[in-house]
């Protein structure tokens, strides 16, 4: 068994349910969900999302809001004004371009305003279910920590190393286990370095 495949399943033991912690319904709230995620918690933007999504109650509704009301209704978290912008954008040219349908290709999605490739990709994995690695700052440091990456790396080099030690099958698994990982055992800050099961293939131990 290789080493990658050891820490995958170390790390399955500690978090075996990791899943998406975003809440929604639709696929556009899913997207819109990610979009608010960036730079910002997963549980700040859940604290918000239930009353937008119920006053937002289609894409139309996002597409035709008064940005300045927009904004007030996401001004809890980061960037609220560029996410506000981008939300809104993005409803409209889906309207207008894809009927209605939040897009299921890799490129059409990264078209939209405010989708970057992680977006993109934890969306496709999320409500398509395929085969999708979306690195974000937890997965990151947790990949540079194991040596699986370089410290100088990109998000979509990080990416491409991580999808090429493992199997597709795992990519959205591991995926939610890496950031479950980061997020709440292998943290930036007070790490739980002396209890971690996969300290012996830590490249930076002691943190």
């Amino acid at each position: 068994m290789t080493e990658a495949l050891i820490i995958y399943q170390e790390i399955s033991k500690l978090f075996p349910e990791a899943r998406c912690e975003l809440n929604y319904r639709k696929d556009y709230e899913l997207l819109i969900a990610v979009m608010l995620s960036a730079q910002t918690t997963d549980q700040a933007v859940n604290k918000i999302t239930y009353s937008l999504f119920n006053k937002y109650r289609s894409l139309p509704d996002f597409a035709n809001a008064e940005i300045s009301e927009l904004e007030n209704d996401i001004r809890s978290i980061g960037l609220f004004r560029n996410k506000a912008r981008n939300i809104r954008l993005m409803a409209k040219i889906v309207e207008e371009k894809h009927s209605g349908k939040i897009p299921s290709s890799q490129s059409e999605l990264e078209s939209l305003p405010g989708v970057g490739r992680k977006t993109a990709n934890v969306y496709l994995a999320e409500y398509h279910h395929l085969p999708r690695i979306a690195v974000d700052t937890h997965v990151s440091r947790v990949a540079i920590r194991l040596g699986f990456a370089d410290n100088t790396d990109t998000p979509e080099k990080i990416e491409m190393k991580l999808m090429k030690m493992y199997n597709d099958s795992l990519w959205i698994d591991l995926h939610h286990k890496l950031i479950f990982f980061g997020r709440y055992f292998c943290k930036a800050k007070n790490s739980n370095c002396r209890i971690c099961p996969i300290m012996k293939y830590c490249k930076m131990p002691n943190l």
